[in-house]
């Protein structure tokens, strides 16, 4: 191959795909800012209804940066994380297999956001030990269309494919709710006994001075995913 004609190869890939995956970032930014402001309301409309239940506000929302943000509820906290870089799916993915897809093999192209679940203890605590799981993720493509796959409970809608429309608040509103109600069914079991009938003396000491046992929702237990 002639060096202009690498030259030119690599022109058509900036032309191309460069620019596609760079629109796909704009849309999913777009779409963590929505649901940055969906969460912000989520807490002041769920505190307002809780208001002279308990002591403390029982939902709590704070920004970790451009790429983070946290809603905090009871003992539970979901962090929401957005990825820099843009994803495709493969081969063997079902998504590939719908009619959309097959239109235009460009939408599988897609940014993420992921929704992991955590102790907030886990974090009061420093317990860097602890475990999170991802129970969702949010796939955003060119035509700011949203795919989620993760943990789901029997009686939710199963989402297929990608939506026929574009993000919306309604959209993202269901999304985090379903997650909610995920995360407070979603129990903390005590590990198995074998598991942790032996502790070092260092483990011991990091547990007296932080609490720093390691804790999670499943510690031990198989945990599969399926489709939310």
């Amino acid at each position: 191959m002639e060096e202009s004609e690498r030259r030119q190869l690599i022109i058509e890939y900036l032309k191309g795909k460069a620019t596609l995956k760079q629109e796909i970032f704009k849309n999913t930014s777009d779409a963590f800012g929505l649901l940055k402001n969906v969460l912000q309301k989520m807490v002041k409309e769920c505190n307002v209804e809780l208001e002279g239940e308990t002591k403390e506000p029982m939902f709590a929302y704070r920004e970790r940066g451009p790429f983070e943000a946290e809603l905090k509820i009871a003992g539970d906290l979901l962090i929401f994380s957005m990825h820099s870089n843009i994803f495709n799916f493969d081969r063997e993915h079902p998504i590939r297999q719908t009619e959309y897809i097959k239109a235009n093999g460009d939408n599988t192209f897609s940014g993420i956001i992921n929704i992991y679940n955590f102790l907030a203890d886990s974090f009061k605590y420093n317990r860097d030990g602890d475990l999170g799981y991802l129970i969702a993720r949010l796939f955003i493509n060119q035509e700011n269309r949203l795919y989620v796959e993760g943990k789901r409970q029997k009686d939710d809608e199963k989402i297929t494919g990608f939506a026929a429309d574009v993000i919306s608040e309604e959209q993202l509103r269901k999304i985090v709710y379903n997650a909610l109600v995920y995360c407070l069914q979603f129990d903390l079991l005590a590990p198995p006994y074998d598991q942790i009938k032996i502790v070092s003396v260092e483990q011991m000491k990091e547990h007296i001075n932080h609490s720093n046992v390691r804790t999670g929702k499943r510690l031990g237990f198989k945990f599969n995913s399926d489709d939310i």
